[in-house]
Order: C-alpha cells, then sequence, then structure tokens
C-alpha cells in the first residue's frame, strides 16, 4: 500500500491498534473490503512466552509466535494493507473529523490492544512462564491432567479457579504468594470439601529447568512437588485510548461493544481481551474478524480514503452479506 500524505499524516480507510489474533483478523477482513488499513503492532503480545496455544481447530496445537508470523503474512498479501511497528499513545480527533493515530489519519478506529497479566512475584516465574506456568485454565488445563498442580492467588473467586483445574489435575493446592485469602468461612470450607490444601504463605522460588518444572519452595521452606502453575492475579485491560475517546467500559473495565465490534463512539471498533467474554486465541481472532467486516462495510455510501475504490452504495434495508449490524 502506498497511500498519500496529507498535512498531519497519511490517510487511510481503517488504523488498527493491536498486532495479536484480534488486530490481524480484523485488518485482514478490512482489506478484503479493499479499504486501506495499516496495523500499529507495538509487538508486545500477551502470548509471548507461551510455547504453545491450543483449541484452534485446524491448528491444534500451534506455537502462538507461528500463528501471528502467518497472520502478517497473509495480510500482507493484500495491496492495501500494511504494518507499521509503532506503539501508539494517543488518538485525537482532528477537525474534519479523522482520528490522529501515529503518522495516520483514519477514518475508523479498530482497537485491538489486549489485556497485561499481572504477574505473582515469584523468583524463576519467567523462566518457566508459557511452559509450567500459566493463567489460563480453559488454554492449558489439558495439559494438567493426573499431575500436581498449585494455584497462586489469594481472593475468593480463587474457589472456582482452583475447582476448575480439577476437571483435569490429581492434586491442586492454593498458595496465597504471602497474602491472607480474602474468601469467607464458607470459602475455606468448600476448597476443603474438594480436597485442595489452601497454604497462606510465601511461593518463593520455582525449582527445576524450563519444561521440567519440579516443585514450588514456599517462604517456610516447604517444598510442594508441582508439575504445573496455574496464576490468577489480576488482568488488566489497556484502555487508556479507548477511555480517552470516550467509550464506554463495563464494571471490570473491558470495552463495551455491540454483536458487531462497534463501541459506543462511532466510528470505533473493538475486539479481542480487551472486550467482555471468554479470553481465548480462536475467540480473539473470530471478534476481530467481526469488528473487520463491520468496520469494512461502513463505508457503504461514504467516500474513504483517496487510495481506496468508491465503496458500495449505502443500503437501507436488507441484509447484504449476511454481514453483521
Amino acid at each position: 500500500m502506498t497511500p498519500r500524505g496529507r498535512a498531519g499524516g497519511v490517510e487511510v480507510d481503517v488504523v488498527v491498534v493491536g498486532g495479536g489474533p484480534a488486530g490481524l483478523a480484523a485488518a485482514l477482513w478490512v482489506a478484503r473490503y479493499r479499504r486501506s488499513v495499516v496495523v500499529l503492532d507495538s509487538q508486545d503480545y500477551r502470548s509471548a512466552a507461551t510455547e504453545l496455544s491450543h483449541g484452534y481447530l485446524g491448528r491444534d496445537p500451534q506455537p502462538p509466535a507461528d500463528l501471528l508470523a502467518k497472520g502478517r503474512e497473509e495480510l500482507l498479501a493484500y495491496s492495501t494493507a500494511a504494518i507499521d511497528h509503532q506503539n501508539v499513545t494517543q488518538i485525537a480527533v482532528g477537525p474534519d473529523g479523522l482520528f490522529d493515530v501515529g503518522n495516520y489519519r483514519a477514518h475508523r478506529i479498530v482497537l485491538a490492544c489486549g489485556v497485561i497479566d499481572e504477574l505473582p512475584p515469584v523468583e524463576g516465574l519467567e523462566e518457566h512462564y508459557g511452559a509450567s506456568v500459566f493463567h489460563c485454565t480453559a488454554c492449558d488445563g489439558y495439559e494438567a491432567r493426573d499431575r500436581d498442580v498449585v494455584a497462586l492467588g489469594w481472593d475468593r473467586h480463587l474457589v472456582g479457579f482452583a475447582a476448575t483445574l480439577l476437571n483435569w489435575a490429581r492434586s491442586v493446592t492454593v498458595v496465597t504468594t504471602g497474602r491472607s485469602f480474602e474468601g469467607d468461612a464458607d470459602c475455606r470450607k468448600e476448597l476443603a470439601t474438594l480436597g485442595i490444601e489452601l497454604i497462606e504463605d510465601e511461593a518463593a522460588a520455582l525449582k527445576g529447568s524450563r519444561g521440567d518444572l519440579k516443585a514450588l519452595v514456599l517462604g517456610s521452606g516447604r517444598e510442594l512437588p508441582v508439575s504445573l502453575v496455574f496464576f490468577s492475579i489480576a488482568h488488566h485491560p489497556r484502555t487508556d485510548l479507548a477511555v480517552s475517546l470516550g467509550c464506554q467500559l463495563d464494571d471490570e473495565g473491558y470495552v463495551v461493544v455491540d454483536h458487531s465490534g462497534r463501541t459506543s463512539v462511532p466510528d470505533v471498533f473493538a475486539a479481542g481481551d480487551l472486550t467482555p467474554g471468554l479470553q481465548l486465541v480462536q475467540v480473539a481472532a473470530a471478534s476481530g474478524a467481526v469488528a473487520g467486516v463491520t468496520a469494512g462495510m461502513s463505508f457503504h455510501g461514504e467516500t474513504g480514503a483517496p487510495t481506496s475504490p468508491e465503496p458500495a452504495p449505502a443500503v437501507e434495508t436488507g441484509d447484504s452479506d449476511n454481514a453483521p449490524g
């Protein structure tokens, strides 16, 4: 794509903020509507440390890095698509109504910024993260089958988190990483009924090499034999850009979207882990596809960037393309 420059930046139809599965899928579908699209990719991926992801039909298992590399290759096969490696810190609305973002001026924005996982303070965790330490029970619980597992965390929802692991694990132990457990007496009773030991002690260090975790060392010096560790501390959606644009958030801090990926702000869409719902790679890609199709079709009857062809006329009624919205 060689879009024509103009004062204040290069004018494009759509800028997608985020180069993960949601962002790449959104951009791919925008490109298929022959709209010019640029993915602004910070290259800070949630799955960067993960060796294998699971459950993606036709690609189970797969290294997440391979999925992204293939996605970039497929996207760039479209002449109207480009990827620019930059970190977006602000988006402003210009006097002509276009969005000023990075070096571009966009008619539409798709936010696919993802979330940041808060990691527990355990020595050696980064070495094992993505191989024997995980944050998602749905994503990696199957690999815990018939094994001894530790769940790290301290609030009351750890009861459900740990109980879910019993779908697969031989044993589950909750370690609060030095915090006092915030659950009430009923929570403690439920854990005991399930046979889940609750240890209010520091998770000091992990022993073993990457891919061969042996034990979790507690602050007391006790060693828990363990094959896998799961943690649930906090997830922080990257909503700074959405908030600055005035997008509505839900009670948990995620960007509210309708069934077509539209936010509460006109011409701003969102997809992936930034939005409510299951945080799975295939769900992120699917929501990106929905947002991309909706963004592409939103140009019907409207002139876009100078490098894009004339869009289809607007249709007042009907269900063209069976598109969302």
